[in-house]
Parts: structure tokens; C-alpha cells; sequence
């Protein structure tokens, strides 16, 4: 392991260490505070530079799906804060970072890697202000490697010359923390498996393996609750409720250790009371309007937690350590 990647090693090891510290630990509001409040309706003084509201909406499903989950969650927003709010559908991860980029979004959550690429194309124009917080308390999610159950592939190491499709490339659980993670174990990534792509989102990668297109796939899942049903949240769960998935057909082979959750993230730009006021909203959505916070986050947890752009360090530390290596293999 090179000097380099052993420092990024431990900033990874420390960040995620310090995702799964007692909530006390920090002075961090939580959606579990009892003095949050949701916010009273009323249009805002931030209004006059926020007349539209734009949230990005990551792609990783189909867009019916998203229009369905997001919908309620749009109109609560409207309603509370008395502006139009307009959602804008990725079709992947790069369209929310260039919408970024662009000034074209107003607020969006994010994964991990997609709000490091947004901070490094705006010169830090980008900021994090929350992030999902589990049932059992952390902030943090895993990836997972999945194969088909009747494959008899059952470890990584029977993967040897196997194909393996990643979710996003802007994607920390479906690209480039498991790349990180196999580097680190002595795994080239491009000459281990036989053959690599991108199934341009996690639920489009999982079925790619159920339909024998690759052995393998990478995505996110909180790591905890029953890995027969999905575990408690992430793509495989969120496909077990919509029936499109059994995870009878599906065997996980690899977990990768803890993630930082990805934060909702605004243009550094906007007012402070407009951040302000985007915190408190989705602090309180989940004892306040439980359904619609289910929905957007694709199953139960403890709500959100207050977050800071130092705790995402690693992953631009590590954006452009897989930068260096793409430069490197071409």
C-alpha cells in the first residue's frame, strides 16, 4: 500500500469512527432532539433570492418511482414554505453534480462521492447540512456485493475472473469505495474480473445480475436489520417492498466497512436562514410527517443529524486519489 493510500486509509478509518460515536459526543441536532419544531408555514425573507425552489433528485431507480416518492414530499414543501418547488429528476449521479455546478439547484441529497465531485467542480461551492441517521444511532451505511444465489459464487475470492457491473461511477457504496477497498486488500480492480461496467444506477446493476448479464453487483444498504428482507434501508430493501426483488434469489458475499451516510447538501451561496430553515424541516419530517419521511429515504431510521463538510474530507481525499489512478490506467 503506498504512502498516500495508507494516509487516506486511516482518514477513511477515523471518518468512519467517528460516524458511529455516541450521539452525545457532538453537539449535533438530531431529529431524536425533543425542542426540534417543524417549521411554521409562511413564505420567508430568502424568498426574494430563492423565488423557485429546485431539488435534485438522484437517479438509481426508475423515474415513476421517484415522482411517486417525492411527490408528497414536494407539495410539504410548498405548502410550508409558499414558493413553487420544482423537482429535477437525474438520470444519474453526474446531472445532480452538474446541476450543482450550474446553479441549477437550489438543494439535494446526495451520496457521499457525488458531494465530494460537487465540491471539487464548484471550488467549494457546495455545502452539507444533514445526514440520515440510522435506527441503532449511527450515520453510517455499508456496501455490499451481491450475486445471484444460485451462482455458486459464495466469497469474494471466487469472484477471480468473474464479471462485477458497479451502480454509478459517482457512486461511494456502488463504485468507489469498493474499488478503495479492494485496492487495499491487494486487489486490482481492473484485472481481478474478467470484465467491469456501469449499470447506470443500483436497482439497474442489481437486476443485471439477476438476469445473468454480470455475476456480481455493488450497492448500499444500512448494514442493519435483516439481510433477508432488504436489511432496514437501501436499494436492496427499497426493491423487496416494491416486489421487484426476492432476497431468497440474491446471496451478499462482501460488506465493505462503514460509509458516512451521504449528506442533503445546498449552494453554498444561499442565505443563512434559508440553510436554516432547510435543517429544521428535515430534522423534524420524521415525528412531524412520518410517511413522507419513509418514503424519500426509502424505508425506517432515526431521522437526520446535523452534519459539516469536514466530515466528507476523506471522500474528496479520495475522489482524487481515484482520479490519480484513472490518470494512471490510461
Amino acid at each position: 500500500m503506498s504512502l498516500p493510500r495508507r494516509r487516506l486509509f486511516r482518514a477513511l478509518t477515523a471518518a468512519c469512527a467517528a460516524a458511529l460515536l455516541p450521539a452525545g459526543a457532538r453537539a449535533q441536532r438530531r431529529s431524536t432532539d425533543p425542542d426540534i419544531a417543524f417549521p411554521a408555514p409562511g413564505r420567508r425573507e430568502w424568498a426574494a433570492q430563492v423565488p423557485q425552489l429546485r431539488v435534485g433528485v438522484l437517479g438509481g431507480e426508475n423515474e415513476a418511482d421517484r415522482l411517486g416518492r417525492f411527490g408528497p414530499y414536494r407539495e410539504l414543501l410548498e405548502r410550508t414554505f409558499q414558493i413553487p418547488v420544482r423537482l429535477f429528476m437525474a438520470s444519474d449521479y453526474a446531472g445532480v453534480i452538474q446541476a450543482f455546478g450550474a446553479g441549477q439547484l437550489e438543494i439535494s441529497t446526495m451520496s457521499p462521492a457525488a458531494y465530494a465531485a460537487a465540491w471539487l467542480d464548484t471550488n467549494g461551492g457546495v455545502e452539507p447540512i444533514l445526514c440520515t441517521e440510522e435506527a441503532d444511532g449511527s450515520i453510517s451505511y455499508v456496501a455490499v456485493m451481491v450475486v445471484r444465489a444460485d451462482s455458486g459464487i459464495a466469497s469474494l475470492e471466487q469472484m477471480r475472473g468473474r464479471s462485477i457491473v458497479w451502480s454509478d461511477p459517482n457512486s461511494a457504496s456502488g463504485y468507489l469505495i469498493p474499488r478503495f477497498a479492494l485496492r487495499r486488500q491487494g486487489i486490482n480492480p481492473d484485472r481481478y474480473f474478467s470484465r467491469t461496467g456501469f449499470g447506470g444506477g443500483h436497482e439497474q446493476a442489481i437486476v443485471a445480475v439477476l438476469q445473468r448479464q454480470y455475476d456480481a453487483a455493488v450497492t448500499w444498504a444500512s448494514g442493519i436489520g435483516e439481510e433477508a428482507e432488504g436489511f432496514t434501508r437501501g436499494a436492496l430493501r427499497s426493491m423487496v417492498e416494491k416486489g421487484m426483488i426476492n432476497m431468497r434469489d440474491l446471496r451478499v458475499i462482501w460488506r465493505s466497512e462503514p460509509i458516512i451516510n451521504g449528506p442533503t447538501t445546498v449552494r453554498a451561496d444561499l442565505p443563512a436562514s434559508f440553510k436554516e430553515d432547510m435543517k429544521l424541516f428535515h430534522l423534524a419530517l420524521p415525528r412531524a410527517h412520518p410517511e413522507i419521511y419513509r418514503q424519500i429515504e426509502r424505508g425506517g431510521g432515526a431521522g437526520y443529524r446535523e452534519v459539516t463538510h469536514a466530515q466528507y474530507q476523506f471522500m474528496v481525499d479520495l475522489r482524487r486519489e481515484e482520479a490519480q489512478e484513472r490518470r494512471r490506467r490510461n
